[in-house]
């Protein structure tokens, strides 16, 4: 006997073992190299389905006479009793058994196997379904309503033996019978379809009265919006226009705050239109887009513009189109209130409508949202926000007071420690100039330089007491603003510029020594060039020669010796136009070659400073030396080229190995500049050479010699 663990009740006398697929043993492929004839896997196929074997049926049996019947029938049965026996679970085993017990016409039999398997799993719908379907088409009525009966009564929740049972009837003609059936049916509440089928079951017999009663039992059972809609369609069909509107106002007064409220408004809507009643209907969608929230009424939105296009006039189409913007705007600043660009838009888009309430109501909404962090970057969009606020105020609704308080709340809210705006600061004191309150923008100026000092807050301040002729104040800011910012070549020369139009030259001139006093400036060049610029408009040349020796003390830079050796050029000229005009021409030729003389001299003090001091800066050098060729070819016949074209540096292409990142060298192409002293030098170099070689090939001979 075989032991508990190879055992098994559904096997039979078969052991696992007897059961197990044993496969061929796989062999090992030695050569993996492709075969020089490649077949597909269709030709496998093929092959395989040309050599399968004959499929073996089994031989067709012929009965004679009753005993073959008999012993048939005994063997058969007893065939199918095993297979009960061995699997009582399946349900095919038992249908086929009871559809062979109805082939041989055997009627009570396969009821007795039908009733035998509905004890055994009752519960199993496919059963009572192919037990009824047997009863029907041998013509057992009253065995299939039993049947049916049974069924309902033990699985009320499956709505396919309702359906069956009731299409028998209906099929019978018992049509009252049917409707007990439907009712006993939705004493159970079924789904949706299940009210809908016995409402057109009604319908198709013409009992109207009949199925009223059912969709307000419906209503009740199922209380949705698709149920209210299909009801007032129902009574629409009828041509019941008061009873449809009833349904959707009881449907509107139950499920106004309901998922799918939206559908129910736009049926309700779209039910006035068809009536001809487009205030009804404009109504309506006016009071579901007060009551739905927005994030659910995009397809109402969208309804209601096609409403207005075919019914409104222009104001109220352009109402229309603005909800459905005002709409989206309200989304989107919902979604994420810093996005200060969704604000603007919003604003713009009430201001376009003109009602000022509402347009103070989104600006107080918008410059609520404070940025998270107090940094210049993320407040650099929000303060617009308060910048269009109070330019509103004071352009469309000309409230003088509202302004002010914006631009007062809007300072006291920016934290000026951290970081400030210079153009809210002039925006405010602008609008109190306008307003003709001078002490006013004084004052806001004046705070605004103590809290939070900008260039832009100095120069504006200046310019409007300047403006205004207050020429102290001018000069008390302007030192305000030097205490502020000492390094500033800007205010130092606005500062000179402003005492030479005063005529007051030695405090313009004291300006200027201070300024270039500093110990760091910001621009020195403009400020030393406003200098000397200062003193040339003066004619004061002794003082400008003495300035560009002062500015050569501190840079040897090649533009400042160029710039001087212009102005030397040019003195000739400046002294001239002081002069008067009756003196000989031979005087004026002699001070222009004294200042083409003094301008040479300035020249070669570069060069040999370039030449001895500083000879790596060979590329300015260079530059230096056209500018005089330049200005020596200017001077004409007084001018000698020669002079500077000895000086001038060949220009040589050189080649400088440069080392990459990966270590590989390559090479760069650069501009070198070879002056005549180099060259000499060079040549001489190469003498020294040639001679060391010949010394050293007649030591060679000699030894070679002895």
């Amino acid at each position: 006997m075989a032991s508990g663990k190879d055992s098994d009740r559904t096997l039979g006398y078969m052991t696992r073992k007897d059961t197990e697929v044993k496969l061929p043993r796989p062999t090992r492929v030695k050569n993996k190299t492709p075969a020089p004839v490649q077949i597909t896997a269709e030709q496998i196929l093929r092959e395989a389905r040309e050599r399968q074997e004959a499929e073996i049926r089994p031989p067709k049996q012929k009965i004679t006479d009753s005993t073959e019947l008999s012993d048939y029938r005994l063997r058969r049965r007893k065939e199918f009793e095993d297979q009960i026996r061995r699997a009582r679970w399946n349900i095919q085993v038992w249908m086929k058994y009871a559809q062979w017990e109805e082939s041989q016409k055997d009627y009570a039999r396969a009821r007795s196997v039908w009733e035998r398997a509905i004890e055994g799993d009752y519960r199993n719908h496919t059963l009572w379904l192919k037990y009824a379907e047997f009863e029907m088409k041998n013509k057992f009525v009253n065995s299939a309503r039993n049947v049916w009966d049974r069924a309902v009564t033990l699985l009320p929740r499956v709505d396919q033996l309702w359906y069956k049972y009731i299409h028998m009837e209906e099929i019978l003609g018992n049509i009252a019978g049917a409707r007990q059936i439907f009712e006993r049916w939705m004493q159970w509440s079924p789904d949706q379809q299940g009210w809908l089928s016995f409402i057109k079951f009604e319908l198709r017999y013409n009992e109207i009265e009949r199925a009223r009663s059912i969709y307000e039992r419906f209503v009740l059972c199922h209380p949705k919006v698709s149920a209210y809609i299909r009801f007032a369609k129902f009574e629409m069909k009828g041509g019941e226009v008061a009873r449809a509107r009833q349904v959707y106002e009881r449907a509107t007064e139950k499920l106004a705050d309901d998922e799918e409220a939206e559908t129910l408004f736009v049926a309700f809507a779209e039910f006035e239109e068809r009536c001809k009643e487009p205030e009804r209907a404009r109504f309506i969608y006016k009071f579901a887009l007060d009551h739905i929230p927005k994030g659910r009424a995009e397809d109402l939105y969208k309804k209601f513009v096609a409403f207005e296009k075919q019914y409104g006039d222009k104001e109220g189409i352009e109402d229309a189109i603005v909800g459905k913007r005002r709409f989206q705007y309200e989304d989107e600043v919902r979604k994420n209130p810093l996005n200060y660009d969704s604000w603007f838009d919003y604003v713009r888009l009430e201001e376009t409508v003109g009602n000022k309430d509402r347009v103070r109501e989104i600006y107080e909404r918008a410059i609520a949202n404070i940025p998270p962090a107090e940094e210049k970057r993320y407040w650099q969009r929000y303060i617009y926000l308060w910048i269009n606020y109070a330019l509103y105020e004071e352009i469309e609704t000309e409230d003088v007071e509202r302004t002010r308080d914006v631009y007062r709340e809007c300072l006291k809210l920016i934290p000026h420690s951290k970081f400030s705006f210079a153009k809210i600061w002039l925006l405010a004191a602008q609008f109190e100039i306008r307003q003709l309150n001078l002490a006013g923008a004084r004052q806001i100026l004046g705070n605004a330089i103590g809290k939070a000092p900008k260039d832009k807050i100095f120069k504006k301040y200046i310019e409007i007491e300047l403006q205004l002729g207050n020429i102290d104040r001018c000069r008390k800011l302007y030192e305000r603003y030097l205490e502020w910012s000492p390094e500033n070549c800007y205010a130092w020369s606005k500062y000179a510029e402003l005492e030479r139009s005063l005529a007051e030259t030695e405090r313009a001139r004291a300006i200027f020594e201070l300024a270039i006093s500093q110990p760091a400036l910001d621009m020195p060049e403009l400020l030393w060039k406003a200098y000397i610029d200062f003193e040339i408009a003066e004619g004061e040349l002794e003082r400008t020669r003495a300035l560009y020796e002062r500015l050569l003390d501190r840079t040897k830079h090649y533009k400042v010796w160029v710039s001087f050796a212009k102005f030397e050029a040019s003195a000739a000229e400046q002294e001239e136009d002081e002069e008067e005009e009756d003196q000989e021409e031979t005087d004026a030729v002699e001070r222009k070659k004294e200042c083409i003389r003094r301008a040479r001299a300035i020249f070669e003090r570069a060069n040999s400073y370039y030449k001895d001091s500083a000879p790596e800066l060979k590329e300015e050098r260079a530059t230096l030396l056209e500018d005089w060729l330049n200005m020596e070819t200017n001077f004409g016949n007084l001018g000698d080229v020669s002079v500077v074209q000895s000086k001038l540096p060949k220009k040589l292409k050189k080649r400088k190995p440069i080392t990459r990142e990966d270590g590989s060298t390559e090479y760069e192409e650069y501009i070198d500049y070879l002056y005549p002293e180099e060259s000499q030098t060079t040549n001489l170099k190469i003498l020294e050479a040639a001679f060391k070689w010949k010394k050293q090939k007649l030591a060679t001979s000699e030894e070679e010699y002895d």
